[in-house]
C-alpha cells in the first residue's frame, strides 16, 4: 500500500533522488528553464517552489534553510537577491511545465520547466 508515501521514486535510491532534485533546482535557478522528462519536472516543481517561498522571507534564517539544498553560493545569492523579491507579491505558482513530444531514443515524454516571469 502507498498510504502516506508521496513523491516519485524515479527508479533511484533516496540519496540519488535528493542529489538529482538539488542539481536540477540549481540548474533551473541558474538558467531560468531546463529541459527534462515529465516525471522529473513534476518531481522538481514542488521542490523549487518551496525553496522560493522560503527564500521570500529574506532573513538569515531563510537563507540558511535554502542553503541546505542549494550548495552553489552564486545561485544562492541570485535566489535570495533577485528571484525571491521578484515573486514577493505572488501567492505561488512560480514555475510552469510545458510538455514536449517524445524523446527519439526511448520515447520518454519530455518537458520544459521554467520560472514564470
Amino acid at each position: 500500500m502507498r498510504h502516506l508515501s508521496s513523491g516519485r521514486k524515479l527508479n533511484r535510491m533516496s540519496s540519488h533522488r535528493t542529489a538529482l532534485a538539488r542539481s536540477q533546482a540549481t540548474a533551473l535557478l541558474r538558467h531560468g528553464r531546463i529541459k527534462t522528462t515529465v516525471a522529473k519536472a513534476k518531481n522538481l516543481q514542488p521542490f523549487v517552489e518551496k525553496l522560493i517561498t522560503t527564500a521570500r522571507g529574506g532573513d538569515l534564517h531563510s537563507r540558511r534553510l535554502v542553503a541546505r539544498h542549494i550548495h552553489d553560493n552564486d545561485i544562492l545569492r541570485k535566489l535570495m537577491d533577485e528571484v525571491a523579491p521578484q515573486y514577493q507579491d505572488r501567492a505561488g505558482g512560480y514555475t510552469r511545465i510545458y510538455r514536449l513530444g517524445r524523446r527519439r531514443g526511448d520515447a520518454t515524454q519530455e518537458a520544459i520547466i521554467e520560472l514564470v516571469e
